[in-house]
């Protein structure tokens, strides 16, 4: 989720746990432990300032994690229970448990999502059902924030907004699945699907869909009940091994293949001396240009000569990147 929707959760948590007499109706060591909770795992977002290559390999990585989830409440325990007085430390630990564990929990329901299971599988778990930044929770989660201040018991504000929100995930499950289906239905006399990616916009109603056949890729948006497919590509044999030998150990390379869950390839000889290679991530198609990228040049020998991975939103402002790096 998007920062402001996991303040919204911790001030939200803020809020219910005012009712636990363990922590001594200290509001600030309360709202300082719930929402610095539902925060902190993003701390590898400062990752970005060294590359993008190291950000995308390890943003909800290993601060995701099994371990970290348990002890960045160890960590806000200490800090909380060192500065604040009057609390009790088991109650601050198992409200900073609960705000870690939620942000880990409802990241995994968007496109992106994290490697909650390391150190047991590195796989990125993607459940591709709720935006980065859904509007209609931030929006429930805002209006029983104001209700709550305005003076109504947090129990009877976050109690029915919960069931709502479990509902919600729900309607959006059922959502993916039939869309799934009438997109499968679409394209079924076209080849075997191999992988098929639906995952929401911030719209409601309209949702990204990517089918790879074994001969093509089809990828376009819902509306509605309307799927529309604005690209269809031929598929290109797989790069040759002599490519690879030298473009799996770029870094960028690296981090867009271990992160990407769908995506093609495409390869290009500029001119005699410089071949390209170009991963495109099928998720985001916007605009007719596909905004996430790995893009490597190599020389005669194959040796790298320029590289980069990201998000772009114009072939212009990527080649300048390319180059810049």
């Amino acid at each position: 989720m998007d920062t402001a929707t996991h303040i919204a959760i911790g001030v939200g948590l803020t809020a219910i746990a005012t009712t636990d007499p363990g922590l001594g109706q200290n509001i600030a060591a309360t709202a300082t432990v719930l929402i610095a909770g539902s925060l902190i795992p993003d701390i590898d977002t400062v990752l970005k300032l060294k590359d993008n290559a190291t950000y995308i390999s390890n943003h909800r990585g290993i601060t995701h994690s099994v371990p970290f989830t348990l002890f960045w409440p160890l960590l806000l325990t200490l800090l909380v229970y060192s500065v604040f007085s009057g609390v009790n430390p088991l109650h601050i630990w198992l409200w900073a448990q609960l705000a870690v564990f939620l942000h880990v929990f409802v990241d995994i329901f968007n496109s992106y999502g994290t490697q909650a299971l390391r150190p047991f599988s590195n796989k990125w778990i993607q459940l591709s059902v709720i935006n980065t930044f859904d509007p209609v929770i931030f929006f429930i989660l805002l209006l029983g924030i104001i209700i709550w201040a305005l003076g109504v018991h947090p129990y009877v504000v976050f109690g029915p907004i919960l069931l709502v929100l479990i509902g919600y995930y729900a309607l959006r499950f059922v959502m993916q699945s039939w869309l799934k289906k009438q997109a499968l239905n679409q394209v079924e006399h076209l080849g075997t699907p191999i992988k098929v990616f639906v995952a929401p916009t911030i719209r409601f109603f309209q949702w990204r869909i990517a089918i790879q056949t074994e001969k093509h890729d089809y990828v376009g948006r819902s509306f509605g009940r309307n799927i529309v497919f604005s690209d269809k590509v031929e598929r290109q044999p797989y790069p040759n091994d002599i490519i690879m030998k030298h473009a799996q150990y770029d870094p960028n390379i690296r981090a867009f293949l271990g992160f990407s869950s769908i995506y093609r390839w495409h390869i290009e000889h500029i001119d005699n001396d410089t071949t390209e290679l170009r991963f495109i991530d099928l998720r985001y198609l916007k605009n007719d240009h596909y905004q996430f990228v790995a893009i490597v040049h190599l020389d005669k020998e194959m040796k790298v000569l320029h590289s980069y991975t990201g998000w772009v939103f114009t072939e212009e402002k990527l080649m300048k990147k390319l180059y810049a790096n």
